[in-house]
């Protein structure tokens, strides 16, 4: 893979919430769903997701800026550092001057096994106990890939938290709970849910959508919606009921109130990252039938000498 920094676009000292914004940006312009007609944007999507997972573990972040990682989480070449020369870095090849040796012990040193034990060849043994070079441990069996996912989540149970049920690669079904504070772009990451490896199984990578709905919106953490009422419920007043993400309420409309008022139920949006949950932001509208012939009789003889103009100095 490349480097993950340049997949986001963003700097090596990027922080966490740069890294965060970067790739939400990119993962909701290639996301396969908004790009069908696109066959590469599945392919860019995926690097995308990889490279924040990456970057997005402060841990092999660490490791992969160290270079004891590569881009993909593998294990680092621990002598990409050394020259053609050998430990010179340089290219031309070190002499080596007996002195370079002292303190080894000098009998019977075979230079050969020294190499040999440091390389990992097969006579890998050194002659002292006390020498530094000792065969190297092989590196450990390598984990399976990670396998992504994406999971399209309902408005009203992504506000909720309701549990999703997601199929995974080997044809199972898990239920996945929800964390608080999710939104479009938010991962989850199943612990030995990827492909299996010489190592352990890798994990699933689980990238949430959340669908929009016919009538909510979402602002923040609140939702929002536009309730139309009668003219004589404004006037005269009422109890109307109102949908939320949790099921209808019962709200209770004040005599004389305005179009465009707009009133709040406390605890009927999402949550974030703490729990607490956001409201619900009702605006009034009042919606005239389509007849007006009735109502125009009614009020012909009617003048509202209130004029709401007058607050605009006209």
């Amino acid at each position: 893979m490349a480097d993950p920094y340049s997949t986001l676009g963003v700097s090596r000292t990027a922080t966490e919430a740069e890294i965060k914004s970067a790739y939400r940006k990119l993962a909701k312009e290639l996301h396969p769903d908004r790009n069908k007609d696109k066959p590469d944007a599945a392919e860019r999507f995926s690097k995308v997701t990889q490279a924040y997972d990456l970057l997005s573990d402060k841990a092999r972040r660490a490791q992969f800026d160290r270079g004891e990682i590569d881009a993909d989480g593998n294990p680092a070449n621990p002598f990409s550092g050394m020259g053609r020369g050998g430990f010179g870095g340089g290219g031309g090849q070190r002499q080596y001057r007996p002195e370079d040796f002292q303190g080894f012990g000098t009998d019977d040193i075979d230079l050969g096994d020294i190499f040999d034990g440091l390389f990992g060849g097969g006579g890998g043994r050194a002659r002292s106990s006390g020498s530094p070079f000792g065969r190297r441990s092989p590196p450990p069996p390598r984990k399976g890939g990670d396998i992504a996912y994406r999971l399209k989540v309902p408005f009203v149970d992504a506000a909720t938290r309701r549990d999703q049920r997601i199929t995974l690669a080997d044809g199972k079904t898990i239920d996945l709970k929800l964390p608080a504070g999710v939104e479009d772009g938010t991962q989850m990451r199943l612990k030995g849910k990827g492909e299996q490896g010489p190592g352990g199984a890798g994990d699933g990578i689980v990238t949430i959508t959340v669908e929009p709905h016919k009538f909510f919106e979402r602002d923040g953490n609140n939702v929002r919606l536009d309730l139309p009422l009668t003219l004589s419920e404004a006037v005269h007043g009422a109890k109307v009921k109102v949908p939320t993400v949790d099921g209808p309420v019962m709200l209770t409309i004040k005599p004389g109130t305005s179009g465009g008022t707009v009133m709040r139920l406390g605890g009927k949006g999402f949550s974030d990252k703490s729990g607490k949950r956001g409201d619900q932001l009702v605006k009034l509208e009042i919606s005239l039938p389509e007849d007006l012939t009735e109502l125009s009789e009614r009020l012909k003889d009617w003048n509202d000498s209130a004029n709401p103009r007058v607050i605009l100095g006209v």
